[in-house]
């Protein structure tokens, strides 16, 4: 088998369907489109959802729950991130130039996952339980304002 030679399967390629070629074709006169009404006329056709004037079925629901608008810029980190970096006093700005975070990140948690052997202190950025105390144990601090 050669590139040159691939085709389609037998019948799997159907020719287009030409309407309004008389009534020998199978679709003269009306086309496939039936008599009367806003779907047999050129250019007649409405938007998506919409009922004929009848109250559209996404206006006859309530309305329910919210979706915020920051879901998604808080960012977790772990303890071995904060291992890695070179400084010790982190904060966001600290987190955004190390590429740790998106730039469009508006805040940080850091989780208990990993280890942490040197201080650090944490400025406006969350910890876990769990973290904090990792975090004090090696020394350190977490200063949420």
């Amino acid at each position: 088998m050669r590139l040159n030679q691939l085709q389609p399967a037998e019948g799997a390629k159907k020719p287009r369907r030409r309407v309004g070629r008389g009534i020998g074709s199978g679709l003269g006169k009306t086309c496939g489109r039936g008599h009367k009404g806003q779907k047999s006329r050129a250019g007649g056709f409405h938007k998506v959802g919409f009922e004929g004037g009848q109250m559209p079925l996404q206006r006859r629901l309530p309305k329910r729950g919210f979706t915020s608008p920051n879901k998604g810029l808080v960012h977790e980190l772990r303890l071995n991130d904060l291992e890695r970096l070179p400084v010790d006093e982190i904060d966001l700005i600290v987190l955004k130039q190390a590429g740790l975070l998106p730039n469009n990140a508006i805040g940080a948690k850091v989780i208990a996952s990993g280890s942490l052997s040197r201080r650090v202190v944490l400025r406006g950025i969350k910890a876990t339980r769990g973290a904090r105390a990792a975090i004090e144990a090696a020394g350190g601090s977490v200063e949420t304002e």
